[in-house]
């Protein structure tokens, strides 16, 4: 008589429930993480007069997107977990637009008793 063998390790969603951990793709982040750090750091040290602060957020919403994808392994979650990142995403962005309009409009109007 055989022995049976073992249930797959894989889950609903195709990830493997557990076993060995990759090195690679957290090695590739962390130097995508550093090549955008000397990235910011070069910008900085430079005048590129409005570009500083384009640069800068630019650098800084890739820096976000490797975290959020890779180390805190949304990427390969199910669809829940995707729905609930973009959820987040999108009370971010309007919390934005709120205080970007905010800080535009404040001398849209005279400051009383001047």
């Amino acid at each position: 008589m055989t022995a049976r063998r073992p249930a797959s390790p894989r889950t609903r969603y195709g990830r493997i429930a557990f076993g060995r951990i990759a090195i690679r793709p957290y090695g590739l982040v962390y130097a995508a993480l550093l090549a955008l750090l000397l990235i910011t750091v070069a910008a900085a040290s430079r005048d590129l007069g409005p570009l500083n602060a384009v640069v800068a957020l630019a650098v800084a919403v890739c820096q976000a997107l490797l975290i959020v994808l890779y180390l805190m392994r949304v990427r390969s979650s199910g669809p829940l977990v995707w729905v609930v990142a973009g959820a987040g995403f999108f009370w971010l962005g309007i919390m934005l637009v709120l205080a970007m309009s905010d800080y535009v409009s404040r001398g849209w109007l005279g400051v009383p008793g001047k």
